[in-house]
């Protein structure tokens, strides 16, 4: 019964380890990628302030050609809404929707993921004179994983596995807007 005793406080001790240290885990992260595009700033604003641009340059947008799309409201407006569902795991399906417009500065989007799994998270693209012709475009993505799950942020780089996605959009953006 002793021995017993022990081997169950070990096991309590063992489960309750992950939750103590998803205590001191952070629950926040922001993940931010730019490129410089040789075309005036007035351009490059309005061609990203339209969501559907985003099926042209977007690495998500391209991950399954046969994803179904929708759309709601007006495009480059807030409170446009762009839907898409797809049977490919990596892609899901959701929502983004345009939240706010600092006309020719900033465009605020909400994404939210309903499968695989659901999830509220916040992403903008900011655009900003580098020269008369030339447009530094910044792409941010900014996540929040709730206790206890934000213990996975010890073995997940979501710099990196977002970011690199970031930029793939980003760089195939310069190429569109540059042809």
């Amino acid at each position: 019964m002793k021995i017993m005793k022990k081997v169950l406080l070990v096991i309590v001790i063992l489960i309750a380890i992950p939750f103590v240290i998803a205590l001191f885990t952070k629950k926040d992260y922001a993940v931010i990628r730019e490129v410089t595009i040789s075309k005036p700033k007035s351009e490059v604003f309005a061609y990203i302030k339209m969501l559907r641009n985003q099926d042209n340059f977007s690495k998500w947008a391209q991950m399954d050609p046969a994803m179904k799309k929708s759309y709601r409201g007006t495009d480059g407006t807030v409170g446009f809404v762009s839907a898409w569902d797809s049977d490919k795991k990596d892609v899901g399906a959701g929502e983004q929707e345009i939240k706010k417009i600092t006309e020719g500065e900033r465009v605020d989007f909400e994404l939210r993921f309903l499968k695989p799994f659901e999830s509220t998270e916040q992403a903008y693209m900011t655009t900003e004179s580098a020269s008369e012709n030339e447009t530094k475009v910044t792409w941010g993505f900014n996540g929040h994983m709730a206790y206890p799950m934000n213990i996975m942020m010890l073995f997940m780089d979501f710099d990196k596995m977002i970011g690199d996605d970031l930029q793939t959009g980003l760089n195939n953006l310069k190429t569109v807007m540059e042809k």
